[in-house]
Parts: structure tokens; sequence; C-alpha cells
């Protein structure tokens, strides 16, 4: 009797450590929706959160969060819309206009002005 074949391990190498990766859906109007390419170094919250204040997205619609180390995956999206607003309360900023739908569509359009409206 033969064994079953082998398959390769596909898990990243940083999966033993146990990090949680972010990778974020960009809309991309005519052209359709796709993940972005991230670097892997570059795949954690904060620089995801940074990257939505800077306006590096052009129309962010979803951020799922898994971490294959633990064996899970889940939206992320509302967690990360309201650690923005906090930020923006403790230093208020402009949000940039994809940032700002992003907000608007996971947690509501007053949340995200009210987070805005800080700056006045």
């Amino acid at each position: 009797m033969r064994s079953p074949p082998t398959t390769p391990d596909v898990t990243p190498a940083d999966a033993e450590t146990g990090e949680t990766v972010y990778i974020l859906l960009d809309d991309f109007g005519p052209l359709g929706r796709a993940y972005r390419e991230t670097d892997e170094a570059k795949a954690d919250l904060e620089t995801v959160i940074q990257d939505l204040l800077a306006g590096q997205f052009n129309k962010p619609v979803r951020i799922i969060a898994f971490n294959t180390a633990e064996g899970w995956a889940r939206d992320v999206s509302e967690d990360i819309a309201w650690e923005i607003v906090e930020r923006l309360e403790k230093r208020p900023d402009r949000l940039p206009a994809g940032t700002h739908d992003f907000i608007s569509y996971h947690i509501g359009e007053n949340v995200a002005l009210r987070a805005e409206s800080s700056l006045l």
C-alpha cells in the first residue's frame, strides 16, 4: 500500500512566532477589487492604520486579519475603524476620502463626521 503524497508546508515562516497578518481589500472602481499586495514586514496592524490615515489606499473596503499559528482569520474592519476614530479624538486630523468612506460604511457616517469635527 502506498502512503499518501506529502504536500509542502505553505505556512509562512513567521507562523511559529504567532504574528497576526492584516490584508486589505481595496476597490479600484471599474478595474475591480483586489487584496493589496503587502510586504511581509508591513502586514501588521500599526502599518495598516498608518497607511489608512495617510491615504495610501484607493477605496478600502475590508480588512482581514489572520494568524496561521493560532489557526484563525476574521474581518477586523469595524475594529480598525473604531481605532482610527479613537486616534482622531486624541490627535485631530483630516481623513483621506477613502478612509472616511471606510469608517462611514463600517461604523457610521455620523461617527466619521464627529471624529473629523474635532478639528474645528
